[in-house]
């Protein structure tokens, strides 16, 4: 095997594949990077055997042939090296020589054979979207996946295809998010994505990518992303019945100045630490938030204006669960709904339904 290529372009493939390749594995091949050629391109694979991330660059195939490298070890000699152009040459017993100006490394690599037969999706369901709105919808609800192995489901984000409309739904114990968005397909579907690997799918979404498409088997889901492909093992099992959890009758709404609330937040925060659990207490009334926080560091109070309908009420809540909220809301304004002091809030856009998050509150001791 031996070809020539562009050195940035190949330090650009391998460092995105290996985000794919396994730190802790018994099979040496999983720690590598596969290199194969074909017809004048060299195709890069990351498998951990649940994530596999594949591209191809541009390359002068002089041999054909393939083999495995170290990906760490790889990653750190290209960006080493110190021309652009990078030549590679790898023999019948996986020694690799590579050549770049000056610079010349011979490293072991490991038989192509060695390396895990990477899973095939066939389907003829095609899922199309807008890579900034798949990047938006990741981005929006990724952080109410849970990070706990007590329910492995809610370790994914549920993916619910039906009447033209695309969601995407998190749910941690605590919090919940919804995205909403309409989609050009006319079947249902229903599968389960593990949010680390999601993660993974919005780094590769750039300001470029026009679209991406998405296919599943009903094991897998893969996503075509310009020219890498993403594939994923499917979470298994029932997702909870969110529908079910979402307040249908409120107290309180309230219309909130995102950014005026979050740097009320944040002024609170500042007294707290994560072995704190201290609440923010938000008193609601007369159109005002007042928010106090008490901690063994101090006591902090403030306030911020809101158009508010309905009760007053006092109700508390975890001040990095209720920045992420707010945060992620990505609007200027927000509907914000509550039904009591231990009832959940509620988050909604002005206008629409593009999203829904949800938040517990804390119990409040007097």
């Amino acid at each position: 095997m031996k070809f020539t290529c562009d050195r940035l372009q190949l330090a650009e493939a391998v460092n995105n594949v290996q985000r794919a390749v396994s730190s802790k594995t018994t099979v040496p091949a999983l720690e590598g990077v596969l290199l194969k050629t074909d017809h004048q391109k060299l195709t890069l694979c990351g498998y951990d055997l649940e994530l596999c991330i594949i591209t191809s660059i541009d390359a002068s195939i002089i041999q054909e042939g393939a083999s495995v490298l170290k990906a760490k070890l790889f990653s750190e000699i290209l960006r080493k090296l110190p021309e652009n152009t990078i030549t590679i040459e790898i023999n019948e017993k996986d020694i690799v020589y590579i050549t770049c100006g000056r610079a010349e490394y011979k490293i072991i690599g490991i038989p192509a054979a060695d390396y895990p037969e990477i899973p095939i999706i066939r389907s003829s369901d095609k899922l199309t979207l807008e890579g900034e709105t798949l990047s938006s919808m990741i981005r929006q609800t990724l952080y109410a996946v849970s990070d706990s192995d007590s329910k492995p489901t809610n370790k994914g984000s549920l993916f619910e295809i039906e009447n033209n409309q695309i969601r995407i739904v998190s749910v941690d114990g605590f919090r919940m998010a919804i995205r909403t968005e309409k989609i050009a397909y006319e079947g249902e579907l229903s599968f389960i994505v593990p949010g680390k690997h999601l993660a993974e799918v919005m780094k590769l979404i750039g300001e470029d990518t026009k679209e991406v498409q998405m296919f599943s088997n009903g094991r897998h889901i893969s996503f075509t992303i310009g020219n890498y492909t993403v594939m994923t093992k499917l979470i298994v099992g029932d997702f909870m019945n969110y529908r079910s959890s979402i307040p249908t009758h409120h107290s309180a709404r309230l219309t909130v100045n995102t950014r005026k609330f979050i740097d009320t937040i944040e002024r609170m925060s500042l007294l707290l630490t994560d072995k704190m659990k201290s609440p923010i207490r938000c008193y609601i009334d007369n159109n005002l938030i007042k928010t106090t926080c008490n901690t063994p560091l101090g006591q902090a109070a403030d306030e911020v204006e809101v158009i508010m309908e309905g009760e007053a009420l006092e109700i508390g809540f975890n001040n990095r669960f209720l920045l992420d909220a707010f945060r992620y809301t990505e609007t200027d304004e927000v509907i914000v709904e509550l039904g009591g002091p231990i009832s959940p809030m509620v988050l909604k856009p002005i206008e629409g339904d593009s999203f829904l998050f949800m938040l517990l509150p804390m119990r409040l001791s007097r």
